[in-house]
């Protein structure tokens, strides 16, 4: 991972932690049923960020390593992680972990797994898997189509943000995900995720993106004008959904 991704969220964090969504349950449900997943099996959440990834794993009862190299989006998964006894947060990336040889049962990557360097990536997560471990990686994937609203929020992206389509995690889809498992067989299942959002949420939300201008920016005002606009056109009794598809990837490297 390079500086500039590590570094990238460092002024979103607190939006980040407050208007991004979380995963479905459902996900534990499909690994327990569909890989073995149990409670005593240790866990890598690589990429942990602001903690949602990891809290699905320590509210099955996992012990949980979190690898975060940007130190504000590491703070703010301590502290919002601070009641599990199961948790170790680590200052390391997906490249170097630091964890032991043969080390966890599982490896988590979350809405991180793009900006990985995925050959180095790959060696790192053969090196800390036990015999007979799996690698999960899963992200929420915005809709931009499925709604009016959905369709002028794409566009307001398309049109104030600074690099959207150059870091957008949807330049990552299922082929590169297989691509990165090289060969091996892989589990791909959806869920529906929506979030019902009022106007502050919206707002909120655009602003934990790393892609659109921030306070001081000549464009900022402007972006939320915007939004404000097409907020107030679909908004129906004072909320949007924000939908999303929860995309799960497992498999064995």
């Amino acid at each position: 991972m390079s500086v500039l991704s590590t570094e990238r969220f460092s002024s979103r964090v607190d939006a980040y932690l407050k208007y991004r969504p979380h995963y479905p349950k459902e996900i534990i449900y499909s690994l327990r049923d569909k890989t073995g997943l149990r409670p005593n099996h240790v866990i890598a959440d690589v990429g942990s960020g602001t903690g949602f990834s990891a809290e699905l794993f320590l509210e099955n009862g996992n012990f949980v390593y979190g690898i975060e190299p940007n130190a504000p989006m590491r703070e703010a998964g301590e502290r919002y992680l601070r009641t599990f006894k199961n948790f170790r947060s680590m200052d390391a990336t997906a490249e170097s972990t630091t964890l032991p040889d043969r080390a966890v049962e599982y490896i988590v990557a979350g809405q991180a797994f793009h900006w990985f360097n995925f050959e180095s990536a790959y060696r790192e997560f053969k090196r800390i898997l036990r015999p007979g471990g799996w690698t999960v990686i899963l992200w929420n994937d915005r809709e931009t189509d499925t709604t009016p609203f959905l369709v002028e929020y794409e566009s307001l992206l398309q049109q104030f943000g600074t690099d959207y389509n150059q870091i957008n995690h949807r330049n990552i889809d299922s082929q590169k995900v297989r691509d990165f498992f090289q060969g091996a067989d892989v589990m791909e299942t959806e869920f529906e995720n929506i979030q019902p959002m009022d106007y502050d949420g919206v707002e909120g939300r655009l602003l934990s993106s790393s892609y659109v201008p921030n306070v001081g920016d000549a464009e900022y005002a402007p972006m939320l004008s915007c939004l404000r606009k097409i907020f107030d056109e679909h908004a129906d009794d004072g909320h949007v959904d924000m939908r999303y598809k929860t995309l799960l990837y497992a498999g064995q490297l």
